[in-house]
């Protein structure tokens, strides 16, 4: 009888699952909504704390502007509501005014609060999101000048970060785009010349933009970024995902990230299927089942995914912060469509139940950063920030809904 009851709770659980991601969903927007315009200088304030106190002073980063561009458009295409419209054409005026380069071209990385030119190098992870976020606003708006900016940027990439020799592309650029010595995208990256991180998001940007402007020669670009994937990133032993390489593609880490291994899971499926080419298709399927049950050794008993663990050290990272538990959920569901295993389908319900006990900040809205292995809140972290955004929550939320 627990079986049978175990099974009637899940399929219970599994009805609601839509309605509670559709209300999540409206939480997420409803705080950034309320809390992120900055009305005195402009576009989105830079940084908010874990306790909600603004730090109106705090730089403004391209990257973060750029994905509440993309998250406020793909809303708006999902709810109609004008709200969203609305955010995402502010979040598109603010990145052509204050974060876009007039004479190099490209994005910035970073603008002080009254959007004057912090750092100008040119990060490609950073020009990616731009175009990603520009193709989804031209979706949303029909904007021409949206869709010529990404095609803009996308061309800029193709001119100065193709590495024609090794296959792929390479980091960081000065504002003029000279190579950088320095290609780091953080403090806690590896300085090498190609990081998977990179890849995972040029692939992203340039599927979408396949999905407003069909042109052959990205069509090609795309293709060869899976197979990248498929013939230097994914271990063929592990099916983990290597982190930080060498230009020409020798691994320089062995540390596993399990929230990149679950999102590259179901991403790099998404973005074949964009091309409509079967054979990138059938193989994006074949790995996205097997990196799957890879991320998987990360989940902890409690439905939550660790961050990260190094093999050779035998080092887990005893955190799990909210991006990897947003992207759990869509590659479980992913691999549930692909398999029909419940395994997955009791894994993504276990990572809603971990999302709703530990990450929903149910006084002040939005996710909390993370938790520590004791399930306490990370402290110093913010809820606005450089690297926190509504992008990963909310895509997940627009993603399960779609393809509920």
């Amino acid at each position: 009888m627990s079986g049978q009851s175990n099974s009637v709770g899940t399929e219970a659980a599994w009805i609601d699952l839509p309605a509670e991601l559709e209300a999540e969903l409206k939480n997420i927007l409803g705080y950034w909504e309320q809390y992120s315009v900055d009305h005195p200088h402009g576009g989105f304030l830079g940084k908010i704390d874990q306790e909600n106190k603004v730090h109106a002073g705090a730089p403004k980063g391209s990257v973060l502007n750029a994905r509440i561009l993309w998250t406020f458009s793909a809303a708006y295409m999902h709810n109609g509501r004008r709200a969203c419209l609305d955010l995402a054409t502010r979040a598109y005026n603010y990145i052509l005014e204050f974060l876009t380069d007039p004479e190099q071209g490209g994005l910035y990385w970073s603008v002080d609060y009254q959007g004057r030119m912090l750092e100008g190098h040119k990060q490609v992870y950073a020009q990616a999101f731009g175009i990603y976020a520009m193709s989804e606003y031209f979706r949303a708006s029909n904007d021409a000048n949206a869709l010529k900016k990404a095609i803009e940027w996308h061309g800029l990439l193709e001119e100065y970060s193709v590495d024609a020799g090794q296959g792929g592309y390479t980091d960081a650029y000065s504002r003029n785009w000279s190579l950088l010595a320095d290609k780091r995208l953080s403090a806690k990256d590896e300085n090498v010349p190609k990081t998977m991180n990179t890849h995972l998001h040029m692939v992203e940007a340039y599927a979408n933009l396949y999905t407003v402007w069909p042109d052959g020669n990205l069509k090609s670009r795309i293709l060869d970024l899976l197979h990248i994937f498929d013939e230097h990133i994914i271990d063929k032993n592990s099916h983990h995902l290597g982190l930080y390489f060498s230009g020409d593609w020798q691994s320089e880490s062995t540390i596993i990230s399990y929230g990149h291994d679950i999102e590259a899971a179901w991403l790099l499926q998404s973005c074949a299927e964009s091309t409509g080419d079967a054979g990138a298709i059938e193989v994006a399927k074949k790995n996205a089942v097997a990196i799957t049950m890879a991320a998987m050794e990360g989940l902890d008993r409690d439905g939550g995914l660790w961050y990260e663990y190094d093999p050779a050290k035998k080092e887990l990272v005893y955190e799990k912060h909210w991006w990897p538990q947003a992207e759990a959920m869509v590659g479980f569901y992913n691999a549930w469509e692909l398999t029909r295993n419940p395994v997955y389908k009791r894994a993504l319900l276990g990572s809603w139940n971990f999302i709703k006990d530990q990450m929903l900040d149910k006084v002040n809205g939005e996710w909390f950063w993370g938790v520590d292995r004791n399930n306490h809140k990370m402290p110093g972290q913010d809820k606005i920030g450089f690297w926190k955004c509504p992008y990963h929550n909310s895509r997940a939320c627009l993603e399960l809904l779609k393809r509920f």
